[in-house]
């Protein structure tokens, strides 16, 4: 049985000791946004933030596409710790911290379960009335509807390459 919205750890290959935990968000919802650039967080994936909801998020601009990124301030503070590593003095670390990082935003899901997108967000995202909220591994992405059916659409077509590419190789064994 998978729990939704709850942390798994992730082990070592070689000692099998846990070195980090993942929250695995599970589902794709259907929402609209309102005129100020809020939308109802949907009940079944409020329910899987629960665990991390006091702790806050950050909602941030995608490297790869056309969307937003909400992190629970716990992966945001793992990502920022890997950052950090990075030596400011070679121009390119500089450069990717830089973007990485324009437009970042610490938010709130409100006590009615809504959340608010900042207008420079939803214009980054070209979000406009239907939005796509979509799981991922320890992030929650925000895209309009129709990019993402394109996304998807576009990504279906080599999706059999990229996984053979991707998880074919790969030789760990996930499950005992």
């Amino acid at each position: 049985m998978v729990n939704c919205g709850v942390k798994h750890p992730i082990f070592d290959l070689d000692s099998h000791k846990p070195t980090a935990t993942v929250i695995n968000f599970i589902g794709t919802y259907e929402c609209k946004i309102d005129a100020k650039g809020r939308f109802m967080m949907p009940v079944a994936l409020k329910k899987q933030l629960d665990p991390v909801m006091h702790e806050g998020f950050v909602l941030k601009r995608s490297v790869f596409q056309p969307c937003l990124e909400l992190y629970p301030m716990q992966e945001w503070n793992k990502m920022m710790l890997k950052i950090s590593g990075l030596n400011r003095f070679v121009k390119k670390n500089d450069d990717f911290i830089r973007r990485f990082t324009a437009g970042v935003k610490t938010i709130e899901i409100d006590t009615n379960g809504r959340l608010l997108i900042p207008r420079d967000l939803v214009g980054v995202a070209s979000i406009k009335k239907d939005l796509t909220v979509s799981s991922g591994i320890g992030i929650i992405e925000i895209w309009d509807r129709d990019q993402y059916e394109q996304a998807i659409d576009d990504a279906a077509v080599d999706f059999a390459d990229l996984a053979q590419e991707v998880m074919g190789n790969d030789t760990t064994d996930i499950i005992s």
